[in-house]
C-alpha cells in the first residue's frame, strides 16, 4: 500500500512523506473497521481505496491556495477534506455532514491521525449557510458526488468569500455544467476552469469544475432545508 500511495500521488504531482503515508494507512484501517458497523463506503479493497478515495480527493490539491480556509460540504467519510488536510498542514478544514454517526467517525479519524486545525460539524448546508459564523467565511468550498451541480452550487456558494472558489468534483459533467448555468449566474458565480482526466490507474472519468465568486450571495439563498434538492434553481 505504501508503494502504491507514493507512486500514484507522484503521478498527480504530490510527494508523500512517511508521516503522511502512515496517516493514510491509519485512515484506511479505521475506515474499514467502522465500515463493518455502519455504511461509510462501498469501496473496501485497498487499491481502490487508494485510487478512488485518497488519490481522487488529492486531485484538487493544486487548486487550493496557501493557508486557505476550506469547507467540505457533504463530506461523508471525509472525502476530499481529510486527504487534503493530511498533505496540506497549512490549510484549515471544516468537514460538514448531515449525519451525526458520520461526524463521530470523522472525529475519530481526526483523533487517531493526530490532525490539527480541522473540525467535523453536524448540520445541513442550507442551515449553516445562513449563519453568520459560516456565511462567506471560506476561501474554498468543495464537494464530491453530493448532488447535481445546480443543487450543489446552492449548498456551497453561500459559504464562499467574494473572490473565493467553488471546486466541484464530478465524473462526466458536461450536461450538469450546462443545466446549472442559470443557477451559477443567480448565485453570482462564474465558471473559471474545468479539467477532464482519467483517474490514476483506472478508466474512470473525472471532471474538476472551478467557479469563482464575483459578488455576495443573494440573501434568499440558500433556501430552506430540502428545497434545493427538490427544486434546483432554474
Amino acid at each position: 500500500m505504501e508503494t502504491l500511495l507514493k507512486e500514484y500521488a507522484r503521478e498527480i504531482g504530490i510527494i508523500l512523506t512517511d508521516d503522511m503515508i502512515e496517516k493514510f494507512i491509519i485512515y484506511k484501517n479505521t475506515l474499514l473497521e467502522w465500515n463493518s458497523k455502519m455504511n461509510l463506503t462501498a469501496i473496501t479493497e485497498d487499491t481502490e481505496i487508494i485510487t478512488k478515495h485518497f488519490i481522487d480527493s488529492l486531485t484538487i490539491e493544486k487548486y487550493i491556495p496557501d493557508s486557505a480556509r476550506v469547507i467540505d460540504v457533504g463530506t461523508g467519510a471525509g472525502f476530499p477534506g481529510i486527504p487534503l488536510k493530511i498533505v496540506r498542514n497549512d490549510i484549515e478544514v471544516v468537514l460538514l455532514d448531515s449525519l451525526n454517526k458520520r461526524v463521530q467517525f470523522l472525529n475519530e479519524i481526526i483523533r487517531v491521525c493526530g490532525l490539527d486545525n480541522i473540525t467535523a460539524i453536524h448540520g445541513r448546508a442550507e442551515d449553516l449557510g445562513r449563519q453568520s459564523d459560516f456565511r462567506e467565511k471560506f476561501d474554498i468550498a468543495t464537494a464530491r458526488a453530493v448532488a447535481n451541480l445546480a443543487t450543489l452550487s446552492e449548498f456551497c456558494t453561500p459559504f464562499i468569500k467574494i473572490g473565493g472558489t467553488f471546486i466541484c468534483m464530478k465524473a462526466d459533467a458536461e450536461d450538469e455544467i450546462k443545466n446549472a448555468e442559470n443557477a451559477i449566474k443567480k448565485l453570482n458565480m462564474k465558471l473559471e476552469k474545468k479539467e477532464k482526466f482519467k483517474l490514476v490507474d483506472t478508466n474512470a472519468d473525472r471532471t474538476i469544475i472551478i467557479y469563482k465568486k464575483e459578488k455576495t450571495t443573494p440573501k434568499q439563498y440558500p433556501r430552506k432545508a430540502g428545497t434545493p434538492s427538490k427544486t434546483p434553481i432554474q
